[in-house]
């Protein structure tokens, strides 16, 4: 039973690694800089796939998906090409086509009734007269996740939320995302659907844009209500980014009742860059369960080929007569 298990694991793995290594391609809109010196710490040198047992590990999202960018090595994959909606995980792709418009980031949008939510009543931080720049906007949207912001943006985006749509699943199929589709810019639309495998491809996409990486990662913060000067605070829908425990680079959340709990990081994880997908876990807190969980099943797996090599370099030194 556990070398079935084991061969399921690495069958998943490897469609998985397939579809993440297709036709993703990089966006020219904000370049990617040069990888930061965690990149290059002691994991670089190994995979850890030889060393993790999937019979290990126990996770409360239906789908799953985690890959070591740098070693292209999928560590992890749980029915990743199964579709399900994706809530506002659909954020991100809006920022990405905001970002590429090119749009003027200080041009004034006021919040009106025409965003608010009509489909499940969602509240928002913001209220109906608030002007707000394009750029806090999507600061809010992103870190915040606020519904209404995103649909601000959407309406005001040249040819209206038609055309953001329209933009955004044309970008979806550029980047090689074949099971995704947009229906609105929020992801309060249950047609907002994805796979596993899609949206790695959406975080590695994301992830070249230094402003969606700086946003989405802000412990809180606050835009400027510009008709009198207030400020509106929020918190980051993603409780992690304020966890000394971890070093996250980009997240999102997501949830409604037909998606469950989504979660998306391109986070550090065993002194290597890793992109984790966790979908439609059945609890609030589960996502973040699954996440810690998943940490510290990759960090024991580090550990032990650590051990291994240590024991393999001092028994080849023993061997040559070097002293240790």
């Amino acid at each position: 039973m556990k070398n079935r298990r084991n061969l399921q694991f690495g069958m998943a793995a490897l469609l998985a690694l397939y579809c993440f290594l297709g036709n993703a391609t990089r966006s020219e809109a904000e370049p990617r800089p040069l990888p930061r010196a965690a990149a290059q710490k002691r994991g670089s040198g190994y995979s850890l796939l030889p060393h993790l047992n999937p019979d290990k590990l126990f996770l409360r999202s239906e789908m799953a998906l985690v890959i070591d960018v740098d070693k292209g090595d999928v560590l992890l994959a749980r029915k990743p090409r199964e579709q399900k909606p994706i809530a506002s995980l659909t954020k991100l792709m809006t920022a990405m086509v905001i970002l590429d418009s090119n749009l003027p980031g200080d041009a004034v949008i006021e919040i009106t009734r025409n965003d608010r939510d009509r489909l499940r009543g969602s509240k928002s931080h913001l209220s109906y007269g608030t002007k707000l720049t394009r750029s806090d906007l999507l600061k809010i949207t992103l870190a915040g996740s606020d519904n209404r912001a995103a649909a601000a943006l959407g309406r005001t985006f040249p040819g209206g939320h038609p055309a953001i749509v329209m933009a955004m699943n044309k970008k979806a199929a550029a980047l090689g995302m074949k099971d995704t589709v947009f229906k609105g810019v929020s992801g309060l639309h249950s047609g907002n659907v994805s796979t596993a495998a899609d949206l790695a491809i959406l975080v590695r996409a994301a992830h070249q844009y230094q402003t969606i990486r700086n946003v989405s990662t802000l412990k809180q913060g606050s835009v400027t209500d510009l008709r009198k000067g207030w400020k509106v605070e929020f918190f980051n829908t993603n409780r992690l980014v304020r966890s000394n425990e971890w070093d996250i680079d980009l997240s999102k959340t997501g949830y409604i009742a037909d998606s469950g709990h989504c979660l998306v990081m391109w986070t550090e994880i065993a002194g290597r860059p890793m992109i984790v997908v966790l979908m439609n876990s059945w609890g609030k807190l589960s996502k973040y369960g699954d996440a810690n969980r998943i940490r510290k099943w990759l960090n024991r797996a580090d550990q032990n080929a650590q051990k291994i090599q240590k024991a393999a370099a001092k028994s080849s030194a023993n061997k040559s007569g070097i002293p240790l």
